[in-house]
């Protein structure tokens, strides 16, 4: 499996998603900057095509599974990194107003590099950790879906997305196979923060051993206005 056709195959048989020509350009040029860039800033460990295409964008267009139908909404992706899962959602799905969030500056600028160079509308890139954010009025409880992939532990996780959900939104944490179990152990943390593990989804990539989850969490309840606790906090003393 190489290149554009293989994500293309890939993408039909997991997702049953089309991709159209234009899409299949956007993605391989994607894959061509970050590689390109990694070799100065050091954005990712995965650096072979092949490998990106299934691990990097496929992996986030795996969030399809749950968000199936959603052609809209407001999208916030914390912990975003070189834009993934956020960035290849917003090329197949464009309707989507989309917000970034990403800690580390090199990796901001290499955001904003894609969004521009693909003239993506509706894409905000924010500079700020997960702990501020949730606080600013704009931000708080405003979106329809909050994602994270590899980012923390489920409750450290779900103190970060929480606040950002308007009630009834719904967070995906892209999750290795440890998923399961962390969505258990995320109970308490879930109480205090009005939401409840809805779906736990498996995932299976096209050869990748290691099983993957989305693991889907409904907001239920306006969060506590002290959540989510000052930066640092939450990963130095998880709720539960």
């Amino acid at each position: 499996m190489t290149g554009k056709a293989g994500l293309a195959e890939a993408a039909r048989s997991l997702l049953g998603l089309e991709l159209t020509a234009a899409q299949r350009k956007d993605f391989d040029w994607y894959a061509a900057e970050l590689i390109e860039w990694n070799r100065r800033f050091n954005l990712t460990a995965i650096t072979d095509p092949t490998a990106i295409a299934i691990k990097h964008i496929l992996d986030s267009l795996s969030c399809l599974l749950v968000m199936r139908g959603q052609a809209a909404g407001r999208v916030i992706d914390v912990g975003t990194g070189a834009g993934f899962p956020g960035l290849p959602l917003k090329i197949v799905r464009p309707r989507i107003e989309l917000t970034l969030v990403e800690a580390t500056g090199k990796k901001v600028n290499f955001c904003q590099h894609v969004v521009t160079s693909l003239r993506l509308e509706a894409v905000q890139v924010i500079h700020a950790r997960a702990e501020e954010i949730g606080h600013w009025p704009d931000h708080r409880q405003a979106y329809d879906w909050a994602l994270a992939r590899a980012v923390a532990t489920m409750p450290v996780l779900v103190e970060y997305l929480l606040p950002l959900l308007r009630i009834g939104g719904r967070a995906i944490a892209q999750k290795g196979e440890t998923g399961p179990a962390e969505a258990h152990a995320a109970d308490k943390a879930l109480r205090l923060l009005g939401g409840r593990v809805q779906q736990v989804v498996p995932v299976e990539l096209p050869t990748v051993a290691e099983s993957h989850y989305l693991v889907v969490v409904e907001k239920t309840a306006a969060t506590p206005d002290e959540y989510p606790r000052r930066p640092g906090i939450p990963v130095k003393r998880p709720l539960g």
